[in-house]
C-alpha cells in the first residue's frame, strides 16, 4: 500500500541546502520521492493544480536564479546491487537518489572496477545520465546498458536502452527534453577484462609522478581523487557546480585560424575531425581567473569553476557567466555554453 503520509508536499520550503551553490531560493511546493507512488502522486498533484514541477537530485547541477512557483520532486530512491553475472561483464543496477561518488567507491570495494575514472563526480546516479557525466578519459555511455524511467506523457515505467538515450558530449535525450522522462535507476555493464583509461594528461601526468607505470583500478580512483580535489573546491566548503562551461567544440578550420592567432592555444582533436577547445584556457586568457564580479567569483586555481563566496545569490552566479561568456566571444569568437540548468 502507497504511505499517503509521505505524500504530502511541504509548503514554501528552502532550497539552499539542497543546491550545492548554496545560493537562497525557495520552492513554493516540495516532495521527497522514494517511490514510483510517491512520484506519481505528486505529478498528479501538480497537474491537478496547474504547478509547474522540477525534478531535484543533489543539486549540483543547478543554478537557481529565483524562487521555484511549482512543485519541487526531489528523488530519494535508495538502493545498488549486482543484478547478472556473465563470463565478461558484472551488472549493476543503482536507484537515482544514490550518491554517484559512493556508488563508483562501492563498486571497487566489491572487485568490480570500471568507474574509477568518474570518482568524485558531484551529484546522484539518476542525474548521471541527463549529462552524460565523464571525466579522465571516460563516459556514462561507455558503461551504461539501459534505464528505468517514468514517462510523463504516457504514465509508463519504461526501460531505455543505451540506442535511445542519444547520448553526446555532455548531452542525452534527458536534456533535450527534460520535461519526459523521469530518471528511476541505472543498470551498469562493469567488464572483467578490465583495462586502465589513462590517457587524460593530467591523470597520466599524476600517476607516473607516483612512479606508477600499470596502474591499478583502485590506483587510478585515488588519483582521479587528488586531481580533481586540488583542482576543484568542494562544495561543502566553496558553493560550486563544478565546471561551469562546456568545452567548445569547433570546426578544424576554426581551430587552425585560431591557432594562427593564439599559438598557445589549448585543443584536442575529435574522432570525426573537429577540435575541443579548453574552455578553462580561454577564460583564463581573458583575465577572468580569481577574480569577482559583485558576490560571485571565479576559482582561483580552475577558471572553469564560479563560486559563490558566501553571500551570492544565483542571479549573481548568472551575471559573471555572462561578462565571461561576452569576453570570451568577442576575444576567440567562441559562446561558451553553461554546463549546469539554470532556472
Amino acid at each position: 500500500m502507497p504511505n499517503y503520509i509521505n505524500m504530502q508536499p511541504l509548503a514554501h520550503h528552502s532550497l539552499q541546502s539542497l543546491n550545492t551553490l548554496g545560493v537562497p531560493a525557495h520552492a513554493a511546493w516540495y516532495l521527497a520521492v522514494d517511490s514510483v507512488d510517491t512520484l506519481k502522486a505528486g505529478l498528479a498533484r501538480a497537474e491537478r493544480e496547474g504547478l509547474p514541477w522540477l525534478v531535484l537530485g543533489g543539486g549540483s547541477n543547478l543554478v537557481l536564479t529565483r524562487d521555484y512557483p511549482g512543485l519541487v520532486l526531489h528523488m530519494a530512491l535508495r538502493g545498488r546491487s549486482l543484478v547478472d553475472e556473465t563470463e565478461s561483464h558484472y551488472y549493476i543496477t543503482a536507484q537515482a537518489g544514490e550518491n554517484w561518488h559512493e556508488l563508483v567507491q562501492w563498486t571497487l570495494e566489491q572487485g568490480w572496477p570500471g568507474l574509477e575514472n568518474l570518482a568524485l563526480i558531484p551529484g546522484t546516479v539518476g542525474a548521471a545520465p541527463i549529462q552524460n557525466i565523464g571525466a579522465y578519459g571516460l563516459e556514462l555511455a561507455e558503461r551504461l546498458v539501459y534505464l528505468e524511467a517514468f514517462d510523463t506523457q504516457t504514465r509508463q515505467v519504461v526501460r531505455l536502452d543505451k540506442s535511445v538515450c542519444g547520448f553526446g558530449y555532455r548531452d542525452s535525450i534527458f536534456k533535450r527534453q527534460p520535461q519526459r522522462y523521469i530518471i528511476l535507476n541505472v543498470t551498469l555493464a562493469l567488464p572483467k577484462a578490465w583495462q586502465p583509461v589513462v590517457t587524460y594528461r593530467d591523470l597520466a601526468e599524476s600517476l607516473a609522478a607516483q612512479g606508477i607505470g600499470t596502474p591499478t583500478a583502485a590506483q587510478i580512483f585515488d588519483a582521479v581523487v587528488a586531481v580533481r580535489q586540488r583542482k576543484l573546491p568542494d562544495p561543502a566548503r566553496l558553493g560550486n557546480v563544478g565546471s561551469f562551461f562546456k568545452n567548445p567544440i569547433v570546426s578544424a578550420v576554426q581551430q587552425q585560424a585560431l591557432l594562427a592567432r593564439f599559438p598557445q592555444l589549448v585543443s584536442y582533436p575529435q574522432a570525426d575531425g573537429a577540435y575541443k577547445l579548453a574552455a578553462a584556457w580561454l577564460i583564463d586568457q581573458c583575465g577572468w581567473k580569481g577574480k569577482s564580479l559583485g558576490r560571485a567569483r571565479v576559482h582561483d586555481q580552475q577558471a572553469l569553476v564560479l563560486v559563490n563566496p558566501g553571500q551570492a545569490t544565483g542571479a549573481d552566479i548568472l551575471q559573471l557567466a555572462q561578462a565571461i561568456q561576452r569576453d570570451v566571444q568577442a576575444r576567440f569568437g567562441v559562446m561558451l555554453e553553461p554546463e549546469p540548468h539554470i532556472l
